[in-house]
Order: C-alpha cells, then structure tokens, then sequence
C-alpha cells in the first residue's frame, strides 16, 4: 500500500500545538497571548461560555501572522493562519476559506469579536468597535518622564 503524503493543512482531528506550528520554511509568529494576552484571555472566556471547548484550547496557541491594514479607525482585526496557497485574500478579512469553515460570533460586553474558523482552527479573528489593544511590551514601559534622580 502506498503511503500518502502529508499535508500541512491542520484537520480537526490535529492536536492544536501541532496545528499551530507553521509549515517547514515558514517563519515563526509570535504567540497572541505573548502580545495580546488580555484578548486571548477574554477568548478563552467567551468561548467557553458558548461550549467552544476545543476552540477555547486552540485559543491559547494562536500566532499573530498578521494584523489587518485596511485602515479602518474601528477595526483591529488579526490573521492567527497563513492563507492555504491559492487563495485570493480578500480586501478586508481573512479571505475566502471554502469548505470546512464556519464563523462563529462572540458576545463580548463592548464591540465585536468575530472568528473565521477552518477545520477546528482558528484562522481569523475580526475585532471590531472595540477600545484599542495593548500589547505586552506597551504596559511594560512606564509612563510620563523617567524620574529624577
């Protein structure tokens, strides 16, 4: 029997980490929860609350490949997944994903926190009308002028 070749596209039945882990020559992203850790904080809890159990474990392993740049004030909307090749990506938002994917809505108390969801990962996450994000590094800094000695 021949063996088939492996795919680098996630299934559902893919533990999390190893779909989190990009394909050989990718680079590597940093981790949301390194960067953005009090949205991946309230998507856990969220996602909970909707019986998203598997989705809540992706959750804590998502990448920041990229943020969006349309330019829109009201959104801050973030690619946890390269586009599989041959995808068009569309003008705003994570593209066409065909088949296996699913949108699934949260309910946040401000905004809009909206995931594109391919094969049981988390490939998009739309965040909108929401107050702006804080990375890690930008609390880390003090505020106001350095203190005299």
């Amino acid at each position: 029997m021949k063996k088939q070749p492996s795919s680098s596209r996630p299934h559902q039945d893919q533990p999390a980490a190893a779909a989190a882990r990009p394909a050989p020559g990718e680079p590597e992203h940093p981790l949301l929860r390194d960067v953005f850790p009090d949205l991946v904080a309230e998507l856990t809890a969220l996602l909970q609350d909707e019986g998203e159990s598997e989705l809540t474990v992706c959750a804590r392993d998502l990448r920041l490949v990229e943020e969006c740049g349309c330019g829109d004030g009201f959104c801050q909307s973030i690619r946890t997944a390269d586009l599989p090749r041959g995808r068009a990506l569309r003008v705003r938002g994570g593209g066409p994903y065909g088949p296996g994917h699913r949108c699934v809505p949260l309910s946040p108390s401000t905004g809009m926190l909206i995931l594109d969801v391919v094969d049981g990962r988390i490939v998009y996450i739309e965040v909108l009308d929401r107050p702006p994000l804080h990375r890690l590094e930008e609390r880390a800094q003090p505020k106001g002028p350095p203190a005299k000695a």
